[in-house]
């Protein structure tokens, strides 16, 4: 290839290889389609990438004029190895998704619609863009709230793989939460794949979520996203579950929705059965928010093996999981800090593991949380016979 003398209007501006499938954006450069589609539509860029002017609109012509001299010119190059580019297949129109949108009346035909649409999402990120624009967004949302068993699989399949726009996703959550409490619905009633799907979603919609709809989520969506972890679904679930919780925990009454929805024992019994490092990480970030709220406090204290497995976790992890797990226990010793709370603290071998957080390299945020538990309950821990002697005297003063 390196010998061959390439003409240069046929390497794509973006990934400087032989253009495929050509295709001229509106600012009039030509791009190779899968790399152009790459930079708008994965890279969220709204700008050629060659003249920097907006590209407002999105479709993309065909070149079919530079495909052919492409295609002739890989045929003369033929004893070079040069193998013949395939004519692609054109994606499909805005007038073929409305056309099979309408003739979606029946629930026969509504299904061999959605199976078309899943097939045809499955071919390229233009045909996802075409799908979307064409208003098959609101119909296939329309079909989870209506919650017909045997359709709202597959719709819920093609809106998490259309990967949505941020203008998409706010739409649908601007439904006066209705789609929210839709999808709280299908995740009580439906099978694990349909559960999953829908915790997916709303991962993404969540994201970009104002305040005011973030702190005016049910208690029953947090009661189901619990059941999610217990359920065990898959590791692809779980981790979406947890990382939805991390962002919607700090809004408003949540913490104590998820606190009441019995996160803390559920959380605590994966940090035991965890060895992953990001795993551990952020289920130590979701009890840490957790942990603000006195329901919270009070159910990791009431878990048995609670204080230990967090404590546990300190300098075995990650710094980040020290961070976590240290500010976990402040909360719980400037809240909650009874004779007996204080007693097992010591007895856990908790005070012995802040004392070496003072020791190592561990972050200063970690140590200054660390010496201020210890400073806070010197004079009931510094006196018990189980803080081991010769780490006295890296007590803090």
């Amino acid at each position: 290839m390196d010998e061959i003398d390439v003409p240069p209007f046929f390497i794509c501006p973006i990934s400087l290889e032989i253009m495929k499938d050509p295709v001229t954006v509106p600012t009039g450069i030509t791009y190779d389609r899968e790399s152009i589609e790459k930079w708008l539509f994965s890279g969220n860029n709204t700008a050629c990438p060659v003249t920097k002017q907006a590209v407002s609109d999105c479709e993309l012509v065909p070149n079919h004029t530079l495909r052919r001299l492409i295609q002739s010119w890989c045929t003369l190059n033929a004893c070079h190895g040069i193998e013949r580019i395939p004519t692609p297949k054109p994606p499909i129109s805005k007038d073929q998704i409305a056309k099979l949108l309408d003739d979606a009346k029946s629930p026969l035909q509504q299904m061999k619609c959605l199976r078309r649409l899943r097939l045809i999402a499955s071919e390229n990120a233009t045909n996802k863009r075409c799908i979307e624009s064409s208003g098959a967004v609101e119909f296939l949302a329309s079909i989870v709230c209506n919650y017909d068993s045997t359709a709202v699989d597959e719709a819920l399949n093609i809106l998490y793989n259309l990967q949505l726009s941020e203008a998409a996703l706010k739409n649908l959550m601007g439904r006066n939460g209705d789609f929210v409490v839709s999808l709280t619905r299908v995740m009580q009633r439906g099978s694990y794949e349909c559960r999953a799907y829908a915790v997916f979603l709303l991962k993404s919609m969540l994201e970009i979520a104002d305040p005011m709809q973030l702190i005016s989520l049910k208690p029953e969506l947090f009661v189901e996203l619990i059941r999610i972890l217990r359920d065990k679904i898959s590791e692809q679930a779980s981790k979406a579950t947890l990382k939805l919780l991390v962002s919607i925990s700090s809004w408003g009454k949540n913490k104590n929705k998820a606190a009441e929805a019995g996160v803390v024992p559920v959380l605590v019994d994966m940090l035991l059965d965890s060895s992953q490092r990001r795993a551990c990480e952020i289920i130590l970030t979701v009890l840490d928010e957790v942990c603000r709220c006195a329901e919270g406090r009070s159910e990791l204290l009431n878990h048995g093996a609670g204080l230990a497995v967090v404590s546990k976790k300190i300098l075995r992890v990650s710094q980040v999981a020290n961070q976590r797990a240290v500010r976990i226990l402040w909360s719980i010793s400037k809240c909650c800090a009874t004779c007996n709370v204080l007693q097992e603290m010591v007895q856990l071998g908790i005070v012995a593991k802040l004392c070496l957080v003072l020791q190592v390299e561990c972050g200063h945020k970690t140590k200054d949380k660390a010496r201020e538990v210890l400073k806070l309950h010197a004079s009931v821990w510094m006196n018990s016979p189980c803080m081991p002697s010769n780490l006295l005297s890296s007590y803090p003063a």
